[in-house]
């Protein structure tokens, strides 16, 4: 499945705008030392240490395991609060919470294309409205010092200041060579934002590396095809960044040279090719939804093949998939200290797997689709369903440890901070898939709090 050959792209391949990457602005924009705010000090030519892991995003990391191994999920729990938040019916997973890098508060980015941060009792910091008013967030904000960037269905990607919520900037359609929507979460390393763009007519996307200071595109690739919404994902180890479209094409990239290596192809052979897929043809079956996730030079994601499938991050080959007898389009989870990888699929099932064989370790019912991301804690998964219930499921063996009802599908990932979850859902909508009725708003999606039950 592995393909070697260089795609022509959208436009023109690996077409450079703007010359190299910001020197000095690495991995945090604040020195945790001396509290000097590293954004100004590239302005002001001072030097900043480099931090990379000190970046708050989707999944926990660059690699996107969803890994929380310091957080403890109670044996319990209430809704401490909740607030009205998503009113789009698109079926897209929703936009997760992201915690401040201070634990302080959560940015949280909605479908109606507000973004607004909350401190963990629920007061409402500030609100920001934005242009993607349409279909509004899918992605989930990066959080970097003290900016937020977040991509909308409008196309742009936009950066906030943490503290307050003024907009420092947007990008322009123009800007990224006409984008339709922003479905991708941002990657942040070494002063550069990487992200994935989609593309109308035809149906495409590309991988923007851009400068996180003033949002100035700084080089991008257009050769993806299919309007990929994953986010891209980053492994340090094996000097890759790679993600998913929906073409059933697994892209990966030379990291940090950004130099193309290969792609994958999911799904049954003889998808579209030459003239069919420059138009934006999709390999039917096979479109991938969810982010991949790496460990130990390999990349774990699911496709609508109904396979979960295992990659070698060095060569683009397969090395084993799993029967996931439905859909699979959930972001998956990586244990990285006990070598598991959990995953869900619209079979309604969460499963462990050996990340090493495959080998499947146990499988749990939750009650519906799966299609949002999995989060893993010290002792527990944590996943949200199409039931509208936020499962938190035994680490080791599956067995269900509590549920949450809610009036929405659970679609985000749920969150752990501190004692507290943080998650969202769609909101509820009557004649969704009924082609000869209006569908109708019955009860807008929350967002939502855990804590412990007292």
């Amino acid at each position: 499945m592995t393909d070697t050959r260089h795609a022509v792209g959208r436009r023109a391949v690996l077409q450079t705008v703007g010359g190299a990457a910001v020197a000095g602005l690495a991995g945090c924009l604040r020195s945790p030392e001396t509290e000097t705010d590293c954004l100004q000090a590239v302005e002001t030519e001072r030097e900043c240490a480099r931090y990379p892991e000190d970046v708050s995003l989707f999944q926990e990391n660059l690699e996107r395991h969803g890994y929380y191994p310091e957080e403890t999920v109670p044996e319990s729990v209430t809704v401490d609060w909740s607030f009205e938040y998503n009113r789009v019916g698109h079926t897209a997973a929703k936009s997760s919470p992201v915690p401040t890098l201070d634990g302080r508060a959560v940015i949280l980015a909605s479908d109606t294309g507000v973004v607004q941060a909350r401190r963990p009792d629920g007061t409402r910091l500030w609100t920001a409205q934005t242009e993607a008013t349409s279909l509004g967030f899918h992605g989930s904000p990066t959080v970097v010092g003290n900016r937020a960037f977040v991509g909308g269905y409008d196309g742009a990607l936009y950066a906030f200041d943490v503290r307050t919520g003024d907009r420092l900037w947007k990008t322009t359609a123009g800007q990224l060579d006409g984008t339709l929507a922003v479905g991708s979460s941002p990657a942040f390393y070494d002063g550069v934002l990487y992200f994935v763009v989609e593309y109308g007519s035809p149906s495409s996307g590309a991988l923007w590396a851009i400068d996180p200071l003033d949002g100035k595109p700084l080089w991008h690739d257009d050769r993806v095809w299919g309007q990929a919404h994953p986010s891209p994902t980053i492994d340090r180890e094996t000097g890759r960044i790679v993600f998913g479209s929906n073409d059933g094409v697994v892209y990966a990239w030379s990291f940090p040279e950004r130099e193309f290596q290969w792609t994958y192809q999911t799904g049954p052979e003889g998808g579209p090719t030459g003239e069919e897929k420059a138009g934006g043809a999709f390999n039917l079956g096979a479109e991938i939804k969810g982010t991949t996730a790496t460990y130990e030079g390999r990349g774990y994601v699911g496709s609508w093949d109904q396979q979960f499938h295992c990659i070698d991050l060095t060569d683009g080959s397969e090395v084993w998939t799993v029967d996931t007898h439905r859909s699979n389009m959930a972001n998956p989870a990586v244990d990285s200290d006990a070598g598991v990888v959990y995953t869900g699929s619209d079979h309604g099932s969460i499963w462990a797997l050996d990340a090493e064989s495959g080998e499947e370790l146990w499988e749990e019912n939750v009650g519906g689709r799966v299609i949002g991301a999995i989060t893993v804690t010290a002792e527990t998964v944590l996943a949200g369903s199409y039931d509208s219930h936020v499962y938190a499921l035994d680490k080791e063996t599956g067995e269900r440890r509590w549920r949450v009802e809610n009036r929405g599908r659970v679609t985000s990932a749920a969150v752990p901070v501190d004692g507290r979850i943080y998650y969202a859902e769609r909101g509820v909508f009557s004649n969704y898939y009924d082609d000869e009725a209006e569908t109708i708003l019955e009860r807008p999606g929350k967002a939502y709090c855990l804590r412990r039950a007292e």
